[in-house]
């Protein structure tokens, strides 16, 4: 049984999981109105809505990409990939944009092609972002040439340049100016976008039971230490960025950081029943395929609003 094609998924007849899993969409942004609400009377920075998109995406075509990893069964839809690595790479460049905005000092309507030019070019922020958008467009142009040939595709160049891509900012974040907190942001950032991006992934390829009962107990498995990893490095950035406890409350950073706590600790709690009631009975094939497609979609967008929230939390002083 191989699960997924040569330039996308197979579909199930009278059924696509398109409708529902653009949910994450609102939800991602009412993360983001919820941490803008949390930061007043502060300035709300704009750059987030195009940020959450940015994450989000690519956060998925790490996913697309590392499906072998889960299973030799289940195959990379090229396809979907390449056109999710363009949005990728629009998303990004938009952000690029909001960030030599803020450094300018202007408004993004006022940005001119000159000083767009040299933040790119004398900046490092601009410089990282050029840097990932190499590394995006790789994932793109790999992808659709995997598309044409997929009898000689392998997923995994493509994933290294997704990780790396998604890694950069994170890296030269405000994380940075501490101790480590280069590389708890990076691992912090890959553990999310793997544990988010799989999800959404086997919601686009799965189809059938059989195939649920395949792929979902080694989602599982491999979702336990992403979300341990995820827990301890958002709880080490969060207490080396804040300092102490009262921010947490008097900080529009530390409100935005105990939100997502909480939105974390939902999760937390919806994956251990989900490994109590749905992985068992998907794996016994005792669970209909549309029923295990309703529990993912339900996570994404739990997983969407945490996004939403993260964004904001990236780009607040």
């Amino acid at each position: 049984m191989r699960i997924g094609g040569r330039g996308g998924t197979r579909p199930a007849p009278g059924r696509t999981p398109w409708p529902a899993l653009l949910l994450a969409v609102p939800a991602g942004l009412l993360g983001v109105a919820l941490a803008w609400a949390l930061i007043l009377p502060g300035p709300l920075p704009g750059e987030a809505v195009v940020r959450v998109a940015a994450d989000g995406v690519g956060a998925t075509a790490l996913g697309l990409a590392a499906l072998p990893r889960i299973s030799p069964r289940l195959r990379t839809p090229w396809r979907l990939l390449a056109v999710l690595a363009g949005v990728w790479a629009a998303a990004e460049f938009a952000v690029l944009v909001f960030e030599a905005a803020e450094v300018v000092g202007v408004a993004v309507t006022e940005l001119g092609a000159a000083e767009f030019g040299t933040y790119l070019v004398d900046v490092s922020g601009g410089q990282v972002g050029i840097a990932i958008l190499v590394g995006v467009a790789t994932v793109a142009c790999g992808s659709a040439l995997a598309f044409r040939r997929p009898e000689s595709a392998s997923a995994d160049l493509v994933l290294v340049f997704a990780a790396v891509a998604l890694a950069l900012r994170p890296i030269t974040g405000h994380m940075s100016q501490q101790a480590f907190g280069s590389v708890l942001a990076a691992v912090h950032a890959l553990a999310a976008g793997a544990w988010f991006g799989l999800l959404i992934a086997l919601a686009l390829v799965v189809r059938t039971r059989g195939e649920w009962a395949v792929a979902l107990p080694k989602y599982s498995a491999v979702a336990l230490p992403l979300v341990a990893v995820v827990a301890v490095t958002g709880l080490l950035n969060g207490l080396i960025r804040v300092g102490g406890i009262a921010p947490f409350v008097s900080t529009g950073y530390g409100r935005i950081l105990l939100a997502k706590t909480v939105v974390l600790l939902v999760l937390l709690a919806l994956g251990w029943w989900w490994r109590r009631s749905w992985v068992p009975r998907a794996a016994d094939h005792r669970m209909d395929a549309k029923d295990s497609l309703r529990r993912a979609i339900t996570e994404v967008v739990v997983m969407a609003l945490a996004f939403g929230l993260a964004a904001t939390l990236a780009v607040t002083a």
